[in-house]
């Protein structure tokens, strides 16, 4: 045996215990996030589910109903409404959201002088948009009195009770969840960052405009960068829930008109103590969620173009 074969195995005698004590040491440092999962995430989610089978008012023990949850899903039309009034949120505001965001990074990306200042400033609206104190606000701009109101009043044109009206209550929102592009705009900024200037340059030579050099380079070479912002908005503007709460009160008002899904399983968990119907209800918002992201990636492979 060689003096090489035999550090060779010295070495590996030695890190065999050595490893066994690393490995020891990071189990030991991941302990709390496993007891995290555990506790916090997987053991309500098994829960959820045994209950979304069961008759459960959070009083009494739960009682075994087999599919009788779902029966009442295809018979409760609040349920109905409020799956349209989410389904018009999701596709009018995502994609109004990705379209500004978009605008704008591709403005930033000309160079402004300041950019980072520019880049945190429209940036910090995703980080409070989903919060109570914006939904406040929200509530005080768009209110009979509010500041909107107040503006138009300056120019003779009379207002209205945005979020008293059914027929504007909802679009309130929607400008709300439009506002917080900041997210998606930083990704979106990023993409462009990593698009080579010489293919514009080539595309100048030949004559191309700036429509055609958006439409041929820019949306092939962002088209990534496009549908992971799209996955990701959608899922969020599905799991909407403080704006509505917020401005209707917690009622869905006026006239349902902002009854988010996840609005109405709040009120049928904790408003009616129908825990077991919630359980049921969240579980069908799983499957819905999963539905639509099933169906982006499977049309992604239809226009999402990756540069290999």
């Amino acid at each position: 045996m060689s003096a090489l074969e035999k550090f060779q195995r010295l070495g590996t005698t030695r890190s065999g215990p050595r490893r066994k004590r690393d490995n020891k040491a990071a189990y030991l440092f991941l302990l709390p996030w496993f007891a995290g999962l555990t506790v916090i995430t997987a053991g309500p989610v098994v829960a959820s589910f045994v209950l979304g089978f069961t008759d459960y008012n959070l009083i009494q023990a739960p009682e075994f109903n087999g599919l009788e949850n779902v029966n009442r899903m295809l018979s409760d039309e609040r349920l109905h409404r409020a799956l349209g009034v989410t389904f018009l949120y999701v596709f009018v505001s995502v994609p109004l959201q990705l379209a500004a965001a978009l605008g704008l990074a591709m403005l930033l990306d000309r160079g402004l002088r300041g950019l980072a200042f520019y880049r945190s400033a429209f940036y910090l609206p995703s980080l409070l948009g989903s919060s109570v104190a914006i939904a406040v606000l929200w509530r005080q701009i768009f209110g009979a009195e509010g500041l909107l109101n107040q503006v138009l009043d300056v120019v003779g044109i009379t207002g209205r009770g945005w979020i008293s009206d059914p027929d504007t209550a909802l679009s309130t929102l929607i400008v709300l969840n439009v506002w917080t592009f900041g997210a998606p705009m930083v990704i979106f900024l990023a993409g462009l960052r990593q698009i080579p200037a010489m293919y514009y340059e080539a595309a100048a030579v030949d004559g191309a405009n700036r429509w055609t050099q958006f439409r041929r380079i820019t949306l092939p070479l962002l088209s990534p960068i496009i549908f992971f912002n799209l996955v990701l908005q959608i899922i969020h503007a599905f799991q909407s829930f403080t704006q509505a709460f917020v401005v209707s009160g917690g009622t869905g008002g006026p006239s349902d008109s902002t009854l988010f899904y996840t609005l109405y399983l709040y009120q049928r968990g904790f408003n009616n103590f129908d825990m077991g119907y919630a359980s049921a209800l969240a579980w069908l918002l799983l499957l819905i969620i999963a539905a639509f992201t099933a169906v982006n990636f499977w049309a992604a492979k239809r226009w999402v173009f990756y540069d290999d």
